[in-house]
């Protein structure tokens, strides 16, 4: 039984493996294996007091990204953010906070006090390292799967220190 239920994981994982190289071969957009990203929803608030007074003392901004994991846009958003050049630009400039939502319903207030309307996620606001709002995201990279990881560049290039 083990042999069987070991044989029908290796067809799977071939089956998986296939599809994502001939979504890659016909030019599709960004591809993702569902990544566990998102902290718990209580969290956020030590979360983002910790990337704060790491800013000030980094002399860096904060980015809050508000999402969750099951959220198709929010994996490929940390995929982007995990590639060249994002991942320097990022580290050089930013703490980067992922705020957990739940299902668009959990740390709603914490958004609207930032200014992030939960319209569509993944949603960003950049903060100073005194935590005041420099700019909140309204739906921008709420169709990340669509967008090239340059969309992610041109962000972080605006709003870097």
């Amino acid at each position: 039984m083990r042999m069987k239920s070991l044989g029908k994981s290796v067809r799977v994982a071939a089956v998986s493996v296939g599809l994502v190289m001939g979504a890659l071969a016909t030019g599709a957009h960004a591809q993702y294996t569902k990544a566990h990203i998102y902290p718990t929803v209580e969290a956020a608030q030590p979360d983002i007091n910790a990337a704060l007074m790491q800013a000030r003392h980094e002399h860096k901004r904060v980015i809050l990204d508000f999402g969750g994991d099951w959220c198709g846009d929010c994996q490929v958003l940390n995929i982007y953010f995990h590639q060249s050049p994002n991942a320097d630009l990022l580290a050089k400039n930013f703490i980067l906070v992922d705020v957990n939502i739940g299902h668009m319903d959990q740390n709603v207030e914490l958004a609207k006090r930032y200014g992030v309307p939960l319209n569509g996620v993944p949603a960003l606001a950049v903060l100073s390292p005194t935590g005041k709002v420099i700019y909140s995201q309204n739906k921008e990279f709420s169709d990340m799967r669509h967008m090239e990881p340059q969309s992610v560049t041109d962000f972080l290039n605006k709003w870097k220190r």
